[in-house]
């Protein structure tokens, strides 16, 4: 009997060890990155005026409600009873939000918009033409505005859609993004409250070069062009017109402090007696908050602030109740961003945080707008946290537990809906109150690479030349052995706005870097000065020199690498993308020798090939900063290569256009230098699809094979 247990214990633990033995292959740490993350609950919504929530089923075609006190759910509806009461074809709701508490708003992602009541089974179907763009439902109107071409349309409720803007010169763009996304630009349309107002942005884009890009996929080959505003040249023009549904006419607003400043951040007040819009100079080192009445007529200006090296709003005005015009506004006026309460008269604006660390955005209000909910760091820049405050300036932090939350407020108040993870925990989601009580648990996610090979992940820090705190990500094999000596492969983004080492699961990874330390390697990212959710002084420190900075600190990461027993600091790599690709291309050229290769994918290599917004917020003009744009162009620096380079760019990117690797291989040409290039015939900046598993493939080859 001792025999059979015995013999049972072994081979349960060679199961157990087998078990563990599970690997991917590179192709599928690509391409089942999001099959093998943890479970999340599809589309979790309150339903408004209640404390009741929906959920959709796994395959998003039903609509699944609970309550809080109860265990169970049940199906409110689902995608066929929808498509056979209305007559619509929806493939999932996936694209499906509450109105109110009865009308449930869906749509096909795309032309097709529908309102549904879940409880009469009864709706509507507004659809628009099939070469509508920029749509923008407003449910309560039932208007639907877009855009055809480079001209701006709304559809009534009788299915007839009438222009708003009738421009025949294609260089005059209504309805469309504009500045290139920047100043947390993302749309171009904007309604008022009751849909009997719309603002929109307009663009005259007359006298922006017009950039060739290649289309291969015609026979013969044809030439698109986009328009591309480089540093220093000329930019867009922009307005922002009101259009009042009633009068059918159109008010528009220019830009008060010259004709190529920013318009950004536009909103309605709640009264829709005012549209605030943020202006910022070409400079983008003076910001002016101001008010308008809605027939574009200036009222005054709310907030103003400048800086020496810039000031960027991104977002809009928040507005905590629909029956006051006041609001409130995100300053970084202190060095992080902050709340400031402001009346819409301009008098007084009080601030109502005071916080030492990066506030994010602002994620709600309470019912009488007493109340804001915000997401920030808190003062582990890794975490995303959720934090209370009220209008007299008490702040409270709402989610405990260190991570990357996510957040939606009960419509009554008296719940949020939390769901984080962090290095620890795979995916935690449940329904707390405000007081930190559990009032329902909802998923605790299993960990899907459970089974897999995979490596451990550290997150650390460092100190920069100033200082600073540096945050790491060390990825090492699953079998490290402390006495052998690892490559490393440094994985680099470095770029303003973003941060690569968060505390979420993996800590912000992507499988293929398990993939590479299952081959035997180390990989190590650090975020430098200059690079997100650090507040203005961490990130500022690059004005003028791109690129500079951010080399430091990556270099103090590569010599705490080799301070290390186990690291073999003759062979190290870097790869990158963008700005990444950027930072690859400075740390083989302008500090050759540390590292033995490097794949840095759609690099800038000279700044003045770069859009102006973006551009000319960190570097200035290229007259205004010679000394800056020469020490920063890679092209100047090519003689110095040691070690292998592979440059990789798609021939269609409209962001950082093959120009750039262009001049730069001419460089490496004009100076005898070798270096290996690759391109993606038709892909944009990133390589997307199946096509990234070919991308991945391409970069870590080449790392293996000449990192000997």
């Amino acid at each position: 009997m001792r025999y059979c247990a015995l013999l049972f214990l072994c081979f349960s633990l060679l199961t157990n060890i087998l078990a563990q033995q599970k690997t991917f292959d590179l192709k599928e740490s690509v391409l089942k990155q999001r099959a093998l993350s943890p479970a999340r609950l599809n589309n979790f919504q309150w339903i408004p005026e209640t404390d009741e929530y929906t959920i959709c089923s796994a395959d998003w075609k039903s609509l699944q409600r609970s309550t809080v006190s109860s265990e169970k759910s049940t199906e409110l509806t689902n995608v066929n009873e929808i498509n056979q009461k209305l007559g619509t074809s929806f493939a999932h709701l996936g694209f499906s939000s509450w109105v109110s508490k009865e009308i449930l708003e869906v749509s096909d992602g795309g032309s097709v918009f529908a309102l549904y009541n879940v409880v009469s089974k009864t709706g509507s179907v507004h659809e628009l033409p099939e070469n509508a763009e920029n749509a923008h439902f407003h449910a309560a109107s039932k208007k639907i505005a877009f855009t055809i071409e480079n001209n701006l349309y709304f559809l009534e409720s009788d299915k007839t859609y009438r222009p708003i803007t009738k421009n025949k010169d294609k260089n005059i763009v209504s309805g469309q993004t504009y500045a290139r996304s920047e100043f947390g630009i993302s749309e171009g349309i904007f309604w008022s409250n009751s849909g009997a107002l719309l603002a929109f942005y307009q663009k005259d884009e007359s006298a922006v070069h017009d950039y060739p890009l290649l289309d291969i996929n015609q026979t013969p080959g044809a030439v698109k062009f986009i328009k591309y505003p480089m540093a220093g040249q000329a930019s867009e023009k922009p307005r922002v017109g009101i259009y009042n549904l009633k009068t059918k006419k159109t008010a528009f607003i220019s830009p008060r402090s010259g004709i190529d400043s920013y318009l950004t951040n536009v909103v309605f007040t709640p009264s829709e007696k005012y549209l605030l819009v943020a202006e910022v100079n070409r400079d983008q080192n003076h910001m002016w908050l101001n008010l308008y009445d809605v027939k574009g007529t200036f009222i005054r200006t709310l907030w103003e602030e400048a800086n020496d090296k810039w000031v960027e709003p991104e977002h809009p005005a928040f507005f905590p109740s629909n029956n006051s015009d006041n609001f409130i506004w995100i300053s970084e006026k202190n060095g992080f961003n902050n709340l400031y309460y402001c009346d819409i008269k301009g008098e007084n604006p009080k601030a109502i945080t005071s916080n030492k660390f990066v506030l994010k955005e602002i994620l709600a209000a309470n019912e009488d707008g007493t109340k804001i909910y915000y997401s920030a760091t808190g003062p582990n820049p890794c975490n995303t946290l959720v934090y209370e405050c009220d209008l007299k300036g008490n702040n409270r932090l709402l989610t405990t537990q260190e991570g990357t939350h996510r957040f939606a407020l009960a419509p009554k108040g008296a719940y949020y809906f939390d769901a984080y993870s962090s290095l620890e925990v795979a995916n935690k989601e449940q329904i707390m109150t405000l007081n930190g009580k559990i009032a329902k648990p909802l998923l605790v996610a299993n960990d899907q690479l459970a089974d897999y090979e995979i490596g451990t992940t550290e997150i650390g820090t460092l100190k920069a030349n100033d200082g600073s705190a540096l945050y790491y990500r060390m990825i090492r094999p699953s079998n490290f052995d402390p006495s052998k000596k690892y490559p490393v492969l440094v994985y680099v983004y470095g770029g303003p706005h973003a941060q690569m080492v968060t505390n979420s699961w993996l800590a912000g990874a992507n499988l293929w870097m398990h993939w590479l330390t299952n081959q035997g390697y180390i990989v190590f990212t650090l975020d430098n000065r200059g690079s997100g959710e650090r507040g203005f002084e961490f990130e500022s420190q690059i004005h003028r020199q791109l690129g500079t900075i951010e080399m430091e600190d990556q270099l103090t990461g590569v010599n705490y690498l080799k301070s290390l027993p186990y690291i073999d600091g003759n062979r190290l790599a870097v790869h990158g993308w963008s700005f990444g690709g950027f930072m690859t291309t400075s740390l083989m050229l302008r500090q050759a020798g540390v590292f033995n290769v490097g794949v840095a994918g759609g690099p800038v290599t000279d700044w003045k090939f770069y859009e102006i917004m973006y551009g000319e917020r960190y570097m200035d003009r290229p007259e205004q900063n010679p000394d800056g744009y020469k020490n920063n162009a890679l092209t100047n620096y090519t003689k110095n290569l040691k070690g292998d380079l592979l440059l990789i760019h798609g021939t269609v990117d409209d962001v950082v256009v093959m120009q750039h690797n262009e001049a730069l291989l001419k460089s490496f040409i004009e100076n005898g230098v070798q270096v290996d290039y690759f391109v993606y015939p038709m892909h944009p900046h990133n390589v997307s699809g199946k096509d990234r598993a070919h991308l991945m493939e391409k970069v870590l080859r080449y790392i293996i094979e000449n990192n000997q």
